[in-house]
């Protein structure tokens, strides 16, 4: 992972380059621009893409040595999928790789590393958010959609309509027919690379319709799915592309990170961090912006409540209030944000939290039969829950039945002495 700027911030010659483009890639094209695009940036990418390459890539050296394999071999594959806890450098690698295929100016140096360079036309232009030929399609580009029915759907998912509109082509809500972005020629004259961001998120109508795409991409081509999940992508997607794993960081390279990074973050904070982190910079970043340790604290005395039994009846109102809070303020700070995509990232947020802790009573359970079935139950309630929410349930009514289903699981363990 690098030295993560977040996703919420805002996650030789021309000749001897096109030269070596083509090497690495089995062939070669002239290249056919020199400056970037005049269009104004994309802040996440561009927030990305800072990281990416200011920062080194900490604890992902599997994942590079795989990565810089084909690279220099000159048979890089066309569909990749990167997948891993949330934190750990993905979507940072994916951006990586990016700015290494669609320089013209890309050599031996940069594929070797897999480190693309800053001082060119390329570089710049990515670095700014601006470059034509990467993009990164997530959900919340929806909100800036040209289709109206778009802009207006809950970005709970990434929906068919989008994917249509950033990359696959089609038609469009209205019935006129949209341009493929994926089969235009890059403007720059190497690569294009597109990069669909938690990818988890795709609806399934989504996923069927990226299946061709996905086996037969055009030349020149890179699609990079990031997820968090594995499991949620169809496995017709997973047959087409190559895996590449990334894994948290050991404790020893989390400390040292923390130490240069977060050194201010100390006492009970930096024990919260620790915990809710589990080795992912990101993660780590995301509860100290985000103040995520009241959470903790407000939220404990509930848990604890429901390890005794009890339903602690103002949790689930807590929860929504806690959600609808953040969402407010993100749509305060943003004129574009959506507050359903605010609200669901809380949400989200706020059930990482309450998995840190039940993932740490597990551990401390190891030696107790009886409490670690108790607590190695409640992810699979929170995993309910969040398909609830995923499926448009009312979020009051499934964070109601979150709470009373987990208020019922003592009771439901007949004889548990927890």
């Amino acid at each position: 992972m690098s030295e993560p700027t977040p996703k919420s911030a805002a996650r030789g010659s021309a000749a001897r380059g096109s030269a070596a483009r083509g090497s690495a890639a089995g062939g070669s094209r002239a290249s056919r621009a020199e400056g970037p695009s005049e269009s104004a940036g994309d802040p996440v990418v561009s927030a990305i893409a800072r990281a990416a390459f200011d920062r080194p890539i900490l604890g992902q050296d599997r994942a590079l040595a795989t990565l810089i394999q084909p690279m220099t071999s000159g048979h890089f594959p066309h569909a990749w999928i990167f997948h891993g806890p949330r934190g750990v450098g993905k979507c940072t690698t994916a951006l990586r790789v990016a700015g290494v295929l669609v320089d013209p100016l890309s050599g031996d140096a940069e594929r070797s590393r897999c480190a693309p360079r800053g001082d060119t036309a390329s570089g710049k232009s990515l670095r700014a958010g601006t470059h034509p030929d990467v993009r990164i399609i997530r959900a919340e580009l929806a909100s800036s959609s040209a289709d109206r029915e778009l802009r207006d759907r809950k970005q709970n998912n990434i929906p068919v309509a989008l994917l249509r509109e950033q990359m696959i082509g089609g038609v469009d809500s209205s019935g006129s027919r949209l341009d493929a972005p994926v089969y235009r020629s890059s403007v720059m004259g190497a690569w294009k690379v597109f990069i669909i961001d938690e990818a988890e998120r795709l609806e399934t109508d989504g996923q069927n319709v990226l299946l061709k795409t996905l086996e037969e991409p055009p030349p020149w081509t890179t699609i990079i799915l990031v997820t968090n999940n594995l499991d949620r992508l169809l496995p017709t997607v997973r047959s087409r592309c190559r895996s590449l794993a990334f894994y948290p960081l050991s404790s020893e390279l989390m400390r040292q990170w923390m130490d240069k990074n977060l050194g201010e973050v100390t006492g009970t904070a930096r024990d919260f961090v620790q915990m809710y982190a589990a080795g992912a910079p990101g993660a780590a970043v995301t509860a100290v912006e985000l103040g995520l340790q009241s959470w903790h604290v407000e939220l404990l005395p509930m848990i604890d409540q429901l390890e005794r039994g009890e339903c602690p009846l103002s949790m689930a109102e807590r929860m929504h209030g806690i959600a609808s809070d953040v969402a407010e303020a993100a749509v305060k700070h943003n004129d574009n944000a959506s507050k359903d995509a605010a609200n669901r990232k809380a949400t989200g947020l706020l059930f990482s939290v309450i998995g840190a802790e039940v993932t740490r009573r597990m551990r401390a359970s190891a030696h107790m039969p009886a409490k670690l079935e108790y607590w190695s139950l409640v992810p699979d309630l929170i995993a309910e829950a969040e398909r609830n929410l995923r499926a448009n349930v009312n979020q009051k009514l499934a964070l109601a039945d979150f709470v009373a289903q987990w208020s019922r699981l003592k009771v439901a363990l007949t004889g548990a002495q927890v």
